[in-house]
Order: C-alpha cells, then structure tokens, then sequence
C-alpha cells in the first residue's frame, strides 16, 4: 500500500488514482455502450420485422374484407365476371407509388391478377417462377394462402430501387371463393440502414464520452496541482494536528491541544471538532442501533412484499391460462348437448353460465396482455361487431328475465381496435344484464352524430349510481352482492382514454345511461 510522505506525494498519488480509475470508468462505460449497441440492433431487427408482418397481414386481410363485402353486396344484381374486374379496377385506384412495398394478386394457378409494377404482367402465368435461391414464390405463396390463416415466407427478390436482389418477406392469404391469393409484401433491407443509423450514433457517443472524460481528467489534474502550489507547510502541519486529534478521539475523549495549531482559524475548527466528535460518538451509537433494527425490519417487509406481488401475478397468469382449457370443452359439450336436446332450459342456462366466464376470462386476458401487446386498428364494421355481441349475450339476458331492444344503424365503420373495441361492447352488455331489474328491458343504440363521430349507448332500468365519479376506477363495486371485480368499467376507461372516447354517464332513481363518442376516423392531430 502506497504512503503518502508529504502533500507532494499525495497529490501525485492522487493523479495517478485519478487517471487508473478514469481509465476503469472509460473501459466499463465503451463496453456498456458496445452491449447497448447489440441489444438495440437484435431488438430493432426483430421489433421492425414483427411489425412489418403485422402492417402486411392487416394490409391484406383489410384487402379480403372489401372483396368479400363487395362480392356480396352485389352478388345478386352482377355476374361474377363484372365485380371481379370492378374489384381489381377500384385496387389500382388505391394503389400507391411505392414500387418497394406493393400488393400482388393471382388465382390458384399462378395467373397474374393484379401486378402494380407493371400491367402487361398481368394475364400471364408464374407458377413455376424461381427466385435466385430455387424457391418457387408464387407456388410457395399460393400455397400457404389456402392455410386458415394464410402465412408469410421470405425469399430473394429484384429490387428496382437498388438493381439487385433483395431479401423480402411477405404476406398471403385467399379469397376462396374466387380461388384467389392475395399477398403483399415488404423489403428487409431497410433494417440495414437502421442499424447503420445505430452504429453512427454509437460512434458519436463514444466520442462524447472520451471527450468529457479526457476534459474531466484534465480539470482533476489541474486542480490537484493547484491544491500543491498554494499550499503551506503551516496549513499541513495544522491539518495534521488535526488529523491526529480525530484519530485519537476513537480511542479517548480527550480534547485537542490547542498549543499545538498556530491559526485561530483552525483553532475555531477544533473546537467545533470536539463538540462534533462528541455529538456523533453518541448519535453514531443510536443510530446503529436504530439502523440494525430498521433495516431488519425493512428486508423482512421487502421480501413479504416481493413474494406477495410475484405470488400474485403468476396467480393470475396461471389462473387465466388454467382457465381456458376446461372453458373450451364445456362450451365443446354445450353445442353437443344442444344438438341432442335443443330448447332446453336447463342446458340454456349452463350456457349462458360458460358465457359470463368467457368474458370475464377475456377481460382478465387482455389485462395481462395490454403492456406487452400492440391493439393495431383497422376499419371496423361497428354494426356488424354489436349485433354478434348482443347475439352472443341473447341467452345470459334471457336466463335473468331481461331482453335487448336495439337501434342500430347499418353498415358503421370506425378505425379501432377489435379486440378493444369488443372489450367496451362487451364490459357495458354485461353490466346492463348484472344491474338491471328483473323483466325490464335493455335498450341499445348505435347512430351517427355527425360526419365524423358516431354514438353508441346502453340504457337500463336499474338502481341509481351512487358514485358516479367513481364507478369507473380499479375494483369498485357498487354492489357487491351482485359479483365480479369491478375491473369491467376501469378496462373501458383506459381503452377510451387512449383512443379518445368521450364518456357520458346519466343515472337517476329511473334509468342509467353509458354513452360513448367515437371518432370514425383516427384523430391524428390530436
């Protein structure tokens, strides 16, 4: 161990501390740097790949849903032959410039339906056309098409953009009835210029870090040999002096000499680090006894704590996932019972019973999800969506002496979320069927305000809400006596709040009203 013999040789010391531990910092921070560099680049790479299949696969499907509405509105006034050219018309009218990322159509025998680049293209057949690598795309496309789901694959593929071949993914799914595939696909070489993007940020900052940390050694350096120059031998004796007396004062409580400092200065100082020293010895001695027991009793608590949140957490994750599994086969057995004994009022209600399940299991379900997965939108039929869920709580109504009495207006589309926007539906029927008195009816609306906002309402007759304000917070329960986890309410809150949903609740001792504005166009602006 090095021992300092004058200020001379602590200063010097103190440089060559201050440079070995700069160096230390600078390696651990390059290399953070360095690993923060990897992670980003893997989790660029696969986040805008996820992302890429997910615009694709909404891309095409959105695609599928206007042929499919298309084909049946004027399946009974058109031939077949007239909507499938207004189809591919009305398709390259939408279509965009970007010869990068461009939608493809061809029937199950690899005829080009629909090729944007280029329209001598389409008429001629590409079944057997092979990419660099001796995939056969179109086959392949074709193929996984026909799945239920449709599917992606990657392969090679010319790139006008760059003149060469170019790593691809894309998307296809069917529309079966005209034995079509539909797929569009997406250049990966743009990730490449996002990593670039990366490494150049990474460079730049590894310079700003050598930068500040070579100016910061300089001013320690500086500073220390300032420390040395205007220092006197009275000032390191007296500091000394000093020095000795803090060391003694752990063994003794003797004062210190005052004789032995020349400045009064420093004399005013010893005195105060005589009353200090005394103050802390007795502090010091409560204070380790009052840490030793606060911190005991804090690391006990954490723990508790820990174990209670994560018990908690796998609880429910495991709960939910449990819960699935039986819910599918009773529901399984329901349909099958049904068969063999229909209008049965004893099978209606374990019917009705699976159902509540179901949708509490979906509200758990999307709680668990909702940090970790991206809602994206899409354009919705609204109508269509609240006539299947009023069909599907048609029996849970029924069975607790209620019915609907809907007004809905037709063909409503709205840019959201399904699975969010099903959460809303689904959360207020529910809620309307558990608070409702008894043979009373359920009324429900769906109407356009104006242009660009429609309205959608439950109305009950039902006791009077007491605290509006807060009916829609986490676990509250106006009635506890009716069940649930006054979660339902709480999960619309924060889907509205996001999407910019504006709320209204009218209760009064005759009637509860929840009405919901929606936007029909995503508010960008806003």
């Amino acid at each position: 161990m090095l021992k300092a013999k004058s200020l001379y040789h602590l200063i010097v010391y103190s440089i060559l501390f201050i440079v070995v531990l700069i160096s230390f910092f600078t390696f651990i921070i390059i290399n953070n740097a360095h690993d923060e560099l990897q992670d980003k680049t893997e989790n660029l790479k696969t986040d805008y790949t996820n992302s890429q299949k997910e615009l694709l696969k909404n891309d095409v499907n959105s695609i599928i849903s206007f042929i499919k509405y298309y084909d049946n509105k004027y399946k009974k006034t058109k031939t077949q032959e007239t909507i499938k050219k207004e189809v591919l018309e009305a398709l390259h009218e939408l279509r965009v410039d970007n010869i990068n990322e461009y939608l493809f159509i061809y029937d199950f025998n690899g005829v080009s339906l629909y090729s944007p680049i280029s329209k001598d293209k389409e008429g001629h057949r590409y079944l057997e056309l092979k990419d660099k690598e001796g995939r056969e795309v179109i086959k392949e496309l074709i193929n996984i098409s026909q799945k239920p789901n449709g599917g992606y694959i990657e392969y090679l593929w010319y790139k006008l953009a760059i003149f060469k071949d170019a790593k691809k993914i894309s998307y296809a799914n069917s529309y079966k009835e005209w034995n079509w595939t539909i797929g569009r696909g997406v250049y990966l070489d743009e990730i490449d210029k996002l990593v670039k993007e990366k490494e150049d940020e990474y460079n730049q900052k590894i310079s700003n870090y050598t930068l500040q940390i070579t100016s910061l050694t300089i001013m320690l350096v500086l500073y220390s040999i300032f420390i040395y120059k205007n220092a006197t031998i009275l000032i390191v004796n007296d500091v000394k002096e000093i020095g000795k007396y803090f060391k003694e004062s752990q063994k003794n409580d003797n004062p210190i000499n005052q004789n032995r400092i020349i400045f009064g200065e420093f004399k005013v100082i010893a005195n105060y680090a005589t009353d200090a020293m005394n103050n802390i010895k007795l502090k010091t001695h409560m204070l380790e006894d009052l840490n030793k027991n606060l911190e005991y009793n804090v690391s006990e608590k954490t723990k508790e704590l820990t174990k209670l949140i994560e018990s908690q957490k796998t609880f429910i994750k495991n709960s939910v996932h449990e819960i699935n599994t039986p819910l599918a086969i009773i529901q399984t057995n329901i349909d099958l019972l049904k068969m063999k004994i229909p209008n049965n009022k004893y099978i209606t209600n374990i019917e009705s019973g699976s159902k509540i399940i179901q949708y509490i299991y979906d509200d758990l379900s999307y709680l668990i999800k909702r940090d970790r997965v991206i809602y994206e939108k899409e354009y919705l039929d609204f109508s269509k969506i609240l006539f299947e869920r009023l069909s599907y709580f048609e029996e849970i109504a029924v069975s607790n002496s209620l019915y609907f009495i809907n007004n809905i207006d037709e063909d409503m589309y709205i840019k959201f979320n399904n699975t969010e926007l099903q959460r809303i539906i689904d959360n207020n029927l529910s809620n309307a069927i558990k608070y409702s008195y008894a043979k009373s009816p359920i009324f429900v609306k769906l109407e356009y305000l104006n242009d660009t906002e429609i309205e959608f309402s439950v109305t009950t007759h039902s006791k009077e809400i007491e605290s509006v304000e807060k009916i829609f917070d986490d676990f509250y329960r106006e009635n506890s006596a009716r069940g649930g986890f006054g979660l339902g309410l709480k999960i619309v809150k924060d889907i509205c709040d996001k999407n910019l949903v504006i709320i209204n609740l009218q209760s009064n001792e005759k009637k509860t009203k929840f009405t919901y504005r929606f936007r029909i166009n995503e508010n960008t602006t806003a």
